[in-house]
């Protein structure tokens, strides 16, 4: 049987600092350059590999005074980030592990914020194993994350589908000798597993 391994943020909840920011900024242009050039994705990354929010902050706010008010908001609040589940993706979830196929979630994610999704969303509890980068401080695309849940687990890379919504992390996975899935809609998804007698 097939163990199937779901990235978490846009795959199975809809996680965006742009929820936030909107509240904060007064326009679009405004918040789209707090969210390239002031708190970027590549440094969000960095708390999600583990670095604490209170470090991440201090060193933006050392690189843009102005933005501090903006900056701090990244960690107080965090869980205004967080939109709804996304609910397709839910129901494929509870649909396998109605079908007993062994379900894990390999994550990018702070290990300080980690515990508000849980919090939240009942349905981080159905995995059958997770592992969340904040707590391993290494990352997707990094082998080695990948390489923790399957010696974690007692996982075979070629008895594992994993779905992320990041080609890269795809494109890893891929040479490490799992079956992929780039994921785009819940639609697609149940598709590409309903393709491979999963669903």
């Amino acid at each position: 049987m097939k163990n199937i391994v779901f990235d978490l943020g846009a795959v199975l909840i809809d996680w965006n600092p742009r929820h936030l920011y909107r509240k904060i900024f007064h326009s679009e242009a405004e918040m789209e350059h707090f969210l390239t050039e002031i708190c970027p994705m590549s440094w969000n990354v960095e708390m999600d590999g583990g670095k604490p929010f209170a470090q991440g902050c201090a060193e933006r706010i050392k690189l843009f005074p102005p933005y501090a008010d903006a900056i701090v908001a990244y960690h107080s609040r965090w869980a205004e980030m967080m939109g709804d589940a996304i609910e397709g993706t839910v129901q494929i979830l509870r649909e396998l592990k109605q079908k007993e196929y062994p379900c894990y979630a390999l994550t990018n994610w702070s290990a300080e914020t980690f515990p508000l999704a849980q919090a939240k969303f009942s349905f981080l509890n159905e995995f059958d194993g997770m592992v969340v980068s904040g707590e391993e401080k290494c990352t997707k695309p990094d082998p080695r994350i990948y390489q923790i849940l399957l010696e974690r687990y007692h996982l075979r890379a070629q008895d594992c589908i994993f779905t992320d919504d990041n080609p890269n992390n795809i494109e890893v996975a891929c040479r490490l000798g799992f079956d992929t899935i780039l994921f785009t809609t819940p639609k697609q998804l149940q598709l590409e597993l309903h393709l491979r007698n999963i669903l």
